[in-house]
Order: C-alpha cells, then structure tokens, then sequence
C-alpha cells in the first residue's frame, strides 16, 4: 500500500484530503503543521509526502529541505494556494515532484501520485 505524509494545517480541507486519498487505497498520516510531519518520518516511513506551504511551526518550505537533507529519496508535491511564480520557482528548486495550487482536481492528484511513484 502507498503511505502518503500529508501536511496540511487547514482542519477541513485536511480531513477531506485524507479521506478521499484513503477511498483510493492510500495509507494516509495526516499532520496538522511541518513540525508533527517531520516527526511522524521516521516511524510511518512514507512513500511520498504532499506538503501545503503555508502551516504553523514549520512552512512547507522549511520542511521539504530538511526531508530532502534527511530522506533524499522520498518524493514529494505541493498543494498549496501560493500561486507566485517565485514560489513555484522555490518549490521545484528544492526537489519537488510537482507544485499543485488549489483548487485542484483531486482525481489528477490521485494520477498525479501513483505516477511519481511509479
């Protein structure tokens, strides 16, 4: 089964987000800021982590340089409503699979997903 890390602090989107990954048989760890997600790394060990960018404690940013320092080879995305050109830019620099902004189509993440992994 896929394990997803989901980051994301916004409550109802998170909980949508996380069913809907699990109705597509996705393991799902969902943290509500970038601190709890970097720690839930070591133990859920996931296959693949979608990170929003604007969270408490630890931005999407912050925590997509230290996985990629610390877990080089656990892909990952963002989701997020940043839309600035800049922060796609930072986004893809720092080793993301894609850069995802909301609103979005969540049967192309789904896709989206299982092709990264492929």
């Amino acid at each position: 089964m896929i394990k997803i890390l989901l980051a994301e602090d916004d409550y109802d989107f998170g909980s949508l987000l996380k069913q809907y990954l699990e109705i597509h048989n996705f393991e799902v760890m969902w943290a509500k800021d970038g601190e709890e997600a970097y720690n839930c790394f070591s133990n859920f060990k996931p296959s693949i982590c979608v990170f929003d960018v604007m969270m408490p404690k630890m931005d999407g940013f912050t925590l997509a340089e230290k996985v990629v320092e610390n877990y080089p080879h656990i892909p990952f995305i963002f989701l997020t409503a940043r839309k600035l050109k800049e922060d796609k830019l930072k986004g893809l620099k720092l080793g993301a699979n894609d850069y995802i902004e909301k609103p979005f189509d969540a049967d192309i993440l789904v896709l989206k997903l299982k092709n990264i992994l492929k």
